[in-house]
């Protein structure tokens, strides 16, 4: 394996079309009507050959996706402000309760579901609250660190489909479980929410749903358009947080119930489920299904080493102590949880400037993430505490900041990608006469100062967050923040583009692992430190986001562009698995590529 630098203007584009990731699918979609009409246009991908002839309706499209997508979307989005609600109501509860139980002469002011209840925004409730939902979090990211890369390898031998539904079946328990705590408060501990958090874990929760999502838009759409067709998720995704929110907010309101939400949400997860089994087609056809499974149990009974028994004789209670011992050290060999992470450390002094780009991406990753999905539950606790905001209040806040996020990633990146890149792009091509060819280049200048601009909006906004105390200031700094947004997105692509086109799979593998990490790791931190200074300096939460968010914006400044691994020169990473669903996962790479 080497790196290379590249020129600035190095442009990628398809081969013998000049089709470049600003093309828009629309045009996909009118064309889809038969696979030799691409291939005159010179839109030749050899993913088309699967489902050519089919009618439309059988043929996998990222279309089919994003109606039950939006859905889905709205149902999580929709339950982040009121779920958090319900707990601290239930917590709030419990705790007087008990209080009354120790002291008899102690008075308070009932909980009334879905009241304003300002009795409960007390640091001993928030301190209860902020440590269940650390619980919750840690428990969902632990089991999904371990079931979201299995799912992602059976879906390779399996298909998609399946593995999706599984997904959604873990949120149908988990809601239920949901409903029937906030339905019988007296009689259902508010613990039992971490059975469904149990049940989300073990199937993977929302990010091994999202990880099969990209993985089922990257089978049935061409390289050069896969970043438009995963950006059209994405737009449902931040739509679904900002009118998530909103619309449970006044639904909450107009109903009277916060347990009205959770009905509705329920109801989007089983419309996920018979989407998926009756009306989305299987991405995976079943010829590149049972491949992957024969080629499994080939690669299987070849995978186990010479044994001890061999070496020691084959009888004997010497053969049947070196058969346990083999097994042992079998068992040791593939129980490396992080082994995936090898291919982000490649070896060779030639390499150092590939490895430090990887480990410097992978750390922004984790720490923009880590953030996103853990840092937004304080937030919200934090505004409540501080501003006596309620349930419609917060449901407004969430949902203005991903309206912003949204407006950024579809309205003013388009432009400024147009401008910088695209138009740039077009001029090579009137220019040149030959046809440019589409690889991977590793990023380029305006990856890394788009992504240096996105981590500075967090660094300012957060600072101001700890600073401000006037609730419209908060939002100004929430507005800044949401500029960040574009900072995921852009690592997400520029991994990409470190590697060859074969291993991309293999590298979003390994930072898949790096984002169950952050699951567990981000609660930890960010609910056991405002835990710990609720009642203090409720601020420290954010002080210690800043220093995050500065230490993230020096390490990009130590980002090289045209930094990339070359396909003569790569060598196989030998990535040791951890269960024989990994070990089928890596194999398959190059065969049916995938993101887990």
């Amino acid at each position: 394996m080497s790196s290379h630098n590249m020129a600035r203007d190095e442009t990628i584009a398809d081969v013998g079309t000049g089709a470049t990731e600003s093309t828009g699918l629309l045009r996909d979609r009118s064309e889809s009507s038969n696979g030799e009409r691409r291939q005159d246009e010179g839109e030749a991908w050899v993913g088309y050959a699967d489902f050519e002839g089919l009618p439309w309706w059988k043929r996998p499209s990222v279309w089919f996706l994003l109606v039950p997508y939006a859905l889905f979307t709205l149902a999580f989005g929709g339950t982040v402000v009121p779920k958090l609600n319900l707990i601290l109501e239930l917590v709030c509860k419990r705790y007087f309760a008990d209080r009354s139980a120790r002291d008899p002469d102690y008075t308070f002011t009932p909980v009334v579901p879905g009241g304003d209840n300002d009795q409960c925004f007390i640091p001993e409730v928030q301190r209860s609250v902020a440590t269940f939902m650390m619980v919750l979090n840690v428990l969902t990211g632990l089991l999904s660190a371990l079931t979201a890369p299995k799912l992602g390898s059976l879906s390779d031998r399996y298909g998609r489909k399946l593995m999706l539904t599984v997904c959604a079946l873990g949120g149908i328990m988990n809601e239920i479980i949901t409903i029937l705590a906030a339905k019988f408060p007296d009689t259902i501990h508010y613990n039992w929410l971490i059975l469904g958090a149990l049940f989300d874990g073990l199937t993977g929760s929302f990010t091994a749903g999202s990880v099969l999502i990209h993985s089922y838009t990257s089978d049935c759409t061409p390289p050069s358009k896969r970043g438009v067709a995963i950006g059209y998720l994405h737009s449902c995704l931040f739509m679904g947080l900002a009118f998530g929110p909103l619309l449970a907010g006044y639904f909450a309101e107009w109903t009277g119930s916060l347990l009205s939400i959770f009905y509705v949400t329920l109801g989007c997860h089983i419309f996920w489920v018979f989407s998926m089994l009756f009306v989305t087609p299987e991405s995976l056809s079943k010829k590149r299904q049972l491949l992957a499974r024969e080629k499994y149990e080939v690669e299987k009974a070849a995978r186990r080493p010479p044994t001890v028994a061999t070496r020691v004789g084959e009888s004997g209670l010497r053969a049947m102590l070196g058969q346990k011992i083999d097994g042992v050290v079998y068992l040791m060999k593939n129980q490396n949880p992080f082994a995936p992470l090898k291919i982000l450390v490649p070896k060779g002094a030639h390499n150092a400037r590939l490895r430090r780009n990887f480990l410097i991406l992978a750390f922004l990753d984790m720490v923009l993430l880590g953030a996103a999905m853990s840092g937004g539950t304080v937030i919200i606790l934090y505004t409540e505490y501080m501003f006596g905001w309620r349930n419609l209040e917060s449901s407004r806040f969430v949902s203005l900041v991903s309206m912003v996020r949204v407006v950024v990633l579809l309205g003013i990146f388009p432009v400024i990608n147009y401008v910088f890149r695209t138009r740039k792009a077009a001029r090579l091509r009137r220019e040149s006469s030959a046809p440019i060819v589409e690889k991977n280049n590793g990023a380029d200048e305006f990856d890394i100062w788009i992504l240096r601009s996105a981590i500075l909006s967090d660094v300012v906004g957060v600072i101001g967050y700890a600073v401000v105390r006037d609730p419209a200031i908060f939002v100004g700094c929430a507005i800044i923040t949401a500029f960040g947004g574009l900072g995921s997105a852009t690592i997400q692509a520029a991994l990409s583009k470190h590697v060859p086109a074969e291993r991309v799979g293999q590298l979003l593998g390994g930072i898949g692992l790096l984002h169950s990490l952050a699951r567990i790791g981000a609660p930890i931190l960010f609910n056991g430190i405002y835990a710990a200074t609720v009642s203090s300096y409720p601020q420290a939460f954010f002080v210690v986001l800043a220093g995050l968010f500065t230490a993230t914006f020096i390490a990009s400044l130590m980002l090289k562009p045209g930094v990339y691994m070359t396909e003569d020169d790569a060598e196989p990473v030998e990535v040791v698995p951890t269960t024989p669903g990994e070990q089928d996962a890596l194999e398959d790479d190059e065969l049916l590529p995938r993101v887990s």
